[in-house]
């Protein structure tokens, strides 16, 4: 007996966006200042943050991603103390491409042009992935 007949195991066709093993990917982080760690009401909620991600994120990787709350700070020049932000982190692994790299490019200018933020920091990490 086949595998298929005893472990219930079907043969699919490939899935180019989910290969069983890729190379040539890479992980991208990006990192979302909402607003003052110590003032939620002033940056922007989640409702405000699942509508950038419905509008601007999803649709640009629609095979999935992850969203992690943090905390993070950042000190400006000239300024004497850090801002303490609550923030999202966003990782996309991906084909290590031009399109997807500007579509990366296209969500943090959508957010920067959304709140006024002078950057979004992004981390690309090459990455050796399987589904």
């Amino acid at each position: 007996m086949a595998c298929g007949m005893l472990c219930g195991c079907a043969a699919t066709a490939p899935d180019p966006a989910h290969p069983q093993q890729a190379t040539g990917w890479v992980e991208t982080r990006l990192y979302f200042g909402l607003g003052p760690a110590d003032r939620p009401a002033a940056g922007v909620g989640e409702a405000g943050w699942r509508d950038f991600l419905d509008r601007e994120v999803t649709p640009r990787f629609p095979d999935g991603l992850s969203v992690i709350d943090a905390y993070g700070q950042w000190q400006g020049p000239g300024e004497a103390t850090p801002e303490r932000l609550h923030s999202k982190l966003l990782v996309i692994e991906h084909p290590d491409d031009a399109a997807d790299a500007a579509r990366i490019e296209a969500i943090r200018t959508a957010w920067k042009r959304r709140t006024g933020d002078r950057s979004v920091l992004r981390v690309d990490e090459p990455a050796s992935v399987s589904f």
